[in-house]
């Protein structure tokens, strides 16, 4: 990995923040709720999506409980860094899984140069596997909350996204249409293959 050479030092100590979860367990939300603290304290935010995120709205983050705020969708890493702003306090990024593992150098420059990079995504794909770019996002971040969501089966707290469509592709976009939240007992690793 390149060395990080910070752009600037007016900048307060940045840091690497990551929320990670299955399917409905309230990543976007938990993203949402810290951002608005961060505006309603008077910081500049801007809030990032990457472009293959249409399911609730183009120009914002969405919750599945339809909580929202005002985003950017960019195609992939480098053009997210390229459009943020040098005045921007914190950084908010959802759908982290659906970006290039460039992300994480990208969130590496952005904390050394002093900004909060708060990162919500993924950390499983349908398969129960480790979904990139997040396992490489969780070992550089300085703090990291894992959510539970209720498994649709039994009701017991759930870890595992279940796809429920045929598909074989790694990333279909969808929401409860094609996924939901199960438990390590209730999930079935071999749908969709």
């Amino acid at each position: 990995m390149a060395q990080l050479e910070p752009r600037k030092t007016n900048h307060s100590l940045g840091t690497i923040e990551v929320i990670c979860g299955s399917m409905f367990s309230g990543k976007s939300e938990e993203l949402i709720r810290r951002l608005r603290r961060a505006q309603i304290a008077r910081q500049k935010v801007q809030i990032f999506k990457p472009g293959i995120d249409d399911r609730y709205d183009e120009d914002h983050i969405v919750s599945h409980n339809q909580q929202r705020l005002p985003s950017r969708r960019v195609p992939d890493s480098t053009v997210l860094l390229a459009q943020v702003e040098a005045d921007t306090q914190v950084v908010g990024i959802d759908e982290a899984q659906f970006f290039d593992v460039g992300l994480v150098t990208v969130s590496q420059r952005l904390a050394a140069d002093g900004h909060r990079v708060i990162v919500a995504g993924l950390d499983k794909d349908y398969r129960g596997e480790p979904f990139e770019p997040m396992p490489a996002m969780l070992a550089v971040a300085e703090y990291i909350t894992k959510t539970l969501a209720i498994c649709m089966q039994c009701g017991e707290p759930a870890n595992f996204s279940q796809r429920l469509t045929e598909s074989r592709e790694r990333v279909v976009v969808g929401a409860s249409d094609a996924y939901e939240a199960r438990c390590r007992h209730c999930f079935d690793p071999g749908n969709g293959d």
